[in-house]
């Protein structure tokens, strides 16, 4: 079982079934869900359900009216790691805690740029071919939240 892993932060999503896919990955791997509104589609959406399957339900999810309301109840401690095709640095350079919060913007345009400006330091890339501008949130969410999961099984181990 890989119980409390990491909290995965959906900004402002836009599409259903990615959020739906998120949520099994979150199902899968013991971390939480934070959506944080205004939401593209409604929570009884039933392509959010279809994605979701049958395990929406169990998914652990935090509801959050905006980034400020968010943000103020986290820890001041709380490692953010915002994913964005505008950084430089691969996810895998980072050490990853259990409970790091893995950051994603809407999947039209991304996390906001005041918002990067401001965790420059924290601002993580998957690096891709030049001729892809950026993946499926779903797919990139499971890329990174993963590799959390690889490391800290690998550290609590000694192997992977």
């Amino acid at each position: 079982m890989l119980g409390g892993m990491f909290q995965v932060v959906l900004l402002e999503p836009e599409i259903p079934p990615n959020t739906g896919n998120i949520g099994r990955l979150c199902l899968a791997t013991g971390s939480t869900l934070h959506l944080i509104e205004p939401l593209g589609f409604s929570l009884e959406d039933k392509l959010l359900k279809r994605a979701g399957l049958d395990y929406w339900d169990q998914v652990q999810v935090r509801r959050w009216p905006d980034w400020a309301a968010f943000r103020a109840a986290q820890p001041t401690a709380a490692r953010l790691w915002f994913l964005t095709t505008k950084s430089d640095r691969p996810y895998w350079e980072v050490r990853f805690q259990a409970g790091d919060y893995l950051v994603f913007g809407r999947e039209t345009r991304g996390l906001p740029e005041a918002l990067l400006a401001e965790n420059r330091g924290c601002c993580l890339t998957i690096p891709m071919a030049d001729a892809t501008r950026s993946l499926n949130l779903a797919t990139a969410a499971g890329i990174v939240l993963y590799e959390g999961v690889r490391q800290l099984r690998a550290g609590a181990s000694g192997r992977l």
